[in-house]
């Protein structure tokens, strides 16, 4: 009974002495809180332009359920964007998301960010650039496989002469689409430059172009808003050119399921944002590397007639 005594005395001293050093916790980095976090999203998106309004709604989305600040801001002009950056790293953010229409024109900024140590995550444009800026990852999809996919579908129409609208001025990304489409084509595909912060414009110029080239039986465009525009302009010029687009919205999913628009070629954008905001989350609170050094595919999905209806009701959400 003694001997049984002395083991329990000294197994509570074992545990008294083993609660006082401790179990290594301390060592533990500090848990942090989401409530402490910003997270910049500087993209090139024009005002009023219904794509990036969906970028947004996705960091926003994401922003709410992590319990995290999200700021967007915006600029289509290059040296503006490039200010945004520098301002959000002058603020020190926690993160940055960044869409690099024109990655020569943000280059410095971005890897000014890096180098403070602040973790950036580029979406929609600069796949080609994003590892050599130093980013986390990028999400999007790739303008050559977008464009390529686009070129075949059109080709299968039985198109031979289309136009390709391009609705950013400088869009590197713009002009690797429409490349890629018209060398998966193997016909005539003509680029058509427009202001895309100016719809009436924009139906304007397509509907000068079919009147011009009666033969043009074809018209690309590369924003949901456009192709709304160019069923307009089709319509207004007699002409009898099919419409097939790049991105969505609830217009053109209703086009589509009415035979307006042969397709729409999805990029999801809310994609874009949301899982831009949770990169960088997931880094704040856990130190990972979403991607392995990799891009992060969002699209291409192609939403035809057949698929249209599914579509429908996210569209009218405005996340689609």
């Amino acid at each position: 009974m003694k001997k049984l005594t002395a083991w329990c005395a000294l197994a509570l001293a074992a545990t008294v002495l083993t609660a006082c050093s401790g179990t290594g916790d301390e060592d533990k980095p500090e848990e942090v809180k989401s409530s402490d976090l910003t997270y910049a999203v500087i993209t090139h998106g024009a005002p009023g332009d219904a794509f990036w309004d969906r970028v947004k709604k996705g960091a926003e989305k994401a922003g709410d359920d992590y319990g995290v600040e999200v700021v967007y801001s915006a600029s289509e002009k290059p040296d503006a964007q490039s200010q945004l950056i520098d301002g959000a790293v002058a603020d020190e953010v926690d993160g940055i998301v960044v869409s690099m229409a024109n990655p020569d024109g943000l280059e410095s900024s971005i890897k000014a960010a890096v180098d403070a140590g602040i973790p950036v995550v580029t979406i929609n444009s600069g796949v080609d650039r994003f590892a050599e800026f130093g980013a986390i990852t990028h999400i999007g999809q790739s303008e050559t496989i977008a464009g390529t996919a686009v070129g075949e579908k059109l080709k299968e129409e039985g198109l031979k002469n289309v136009i390709c609208v391009i609705h950013e001025a400088g869009n590197i990304g713009h002009e690797e689409r429409c490349g890629a489409a018209a060398e998966a084509l193997g016909a005539t595909m003509t680029n058509l430059q427009v202001d895309g912060t100016d719809d009436s414009a924009v139906q304007a110029a397509i509907t000068a172009k079919l009147q011009a080239e009666p033969d043009i039986d074809g018209v690309l465009t590369l924003g949901g808003q456009y192709a709304i525009d160019a069923v307009s302009a089709v319509e207004e010029s007699g002409s009898s050119a099919k419409v097939a687009t790049f991105d969505l919205s609830e217009d053109v999913v209703a086009d589509i399921e009415s035979g307006k628009i042969l397709f729409a070629v999805d990029q999801q954008p809310y994609v874009q944002g949301f899982l831009g905001i949770t990169t960088l989350y997931l880094k704040s609170i856990n130190g990972n590397d979403v991607g392995g050094g990799q891009p992060v595919n969002s699209g291409p999905a192609f939403v035809t007639k057949e698929n249209a209806a599914e579509v429908a009701e996210y569209a009218a959400n405005g996340t689609r």
